[in-house]
């Protein structure tokens, strides 16, 4: 495993040292039609992907560093994203929001948390589950999105609502993958020609710079880098499968036969290091910002009447 040191981003969306973060030119290149069809499958799922419930426990132990304790605490796509047992445990008397944007991940989470009649009378509220429409008038003192936000196109307008979401002081934590995640399958694809592996997430600097122009404050980005390994390649592509799939535009587009799998079987037996493992490397980017107070606006030029200036001259006097 390999982590880099943090990035601060000052107000001005400028990187330790002065220089400019990169403004990006594009939306993240995502198939929506795709990205719905695997979060419907997921939403069957007994569990969260197994990859973002060990995420989630990494992001957990960096809360240990904020000393506000929130009252509230939103969890963005709790289902797929894992870290409400960790949430719990660090601030067991706070109120629970659940967001899922997603119909079919909605309706599992509603499930999950509905609260039987014969419980009502326990101590505790159970969580409660929104949808993103149902968000306006919220005021939380923490935003928690464990590894979503590579699943959205536009960050932007999420950034948005995160920001909206949050009382004045409140933080966001989140993590996502990262451009260089399953780097070693996409040459294998390349090389191949079958199309993109996966989509071109968005790089950490670029997020940084998104969230000061989103209005947060204090924007800190880090990643580090995490080698899976396995015995054989199709436990390997098992994994792959519970974590999501392909949701890339430029993936390619027709059925894949029995020969096109065998093909893969044999071109995965190229990972193997030289402990006999295949392996693959994920890098996960970590983000925390705070929401600042909003700013006064101070024109540059104010227009001052006779009359005014010298009713002021009378009060000071």
């Amino acid at each position: 495993m390999h982590s880099k040191p943090p990035i601060p981003f000052d107000e001005q969306g400028l990187l330790a040292g002065g220089t400019t973060a990169k403004t990006p030119a594009r939306a993240q290149a995502l198939d929506p039609q795709a990205l719905s069809r695997h979060r419907r499958r997921l939403s069957g799922a007994e569990t969260s992907p197994w990859l973002h419930e060990e995420v989630a426990r990494r992001m957990a132990e960096r809360l240990s560093y904020i000393k506000l304790q929130p009252q509230q605490i939103l969890q963005w796509s709790p289902f797929l994203g894992g870290g409400s047992a960790e949430l719990a445990q660090a601030y067991p008397q706070a109120q629970q929001l659940l967001v899922e944007s997603d119909p079919a991940l909605l309706a599992r989470s509603t499930a999950l948390h509905k609260k039987p009649w014969w419980q009502a009378w326990k101590s505790g509220a159970a969580a409660k589950v929104l949808a993103p429409q149902d968000l306006a008038g919220q005021q939380v003192q923490l935003l928690w999105a464990n590894m979503d936000l590579h699943s959205h196109a536009e960050l932007p307008q999420i950034l948005a609502l995160w920001n909206a979401s949050l009382a004045v002081d409140g933080f966001v934590m989140f993590s996502c993958l990262g451009p260089d995640s399953f780097v070693e399958l996409r040459r294998i694809f390349a090389t191949q020609g079958w199309g993109a592996a996966g989509p071109e997430w968005w790089d950490m600097h670029d997020i940084g710079d998104l969230l000061v122009q989103a209005g947060f404050g204090d924007p800190v980005m880090d990643q580090e880098r995490i080698q899976l390994t396995w015995a054989e390649p199709q436990s390997l592509l098992k994994d792959l499968r519970a974590l999501g799939g392909n949701i890339a535009p430029t993936r390619f587009a027709g059925c894949r036969g029995k020969t096109w799998h065998r093909e893969l079987l044999q071109a995965l037996e190229s990972l193997r290091g030289a402990d006999g493992r295949l392996k693959l490397s994920v890098e996960i980017v970590y983000g925390h910002a705070f929401k600042p107070p909003p700013k006064l606006r101070v024109s540059a030029e104010t227009s001052v009447t006779l009359e005014q200036m010298r009713a002021m001259v009378r009060k000071t006097s």
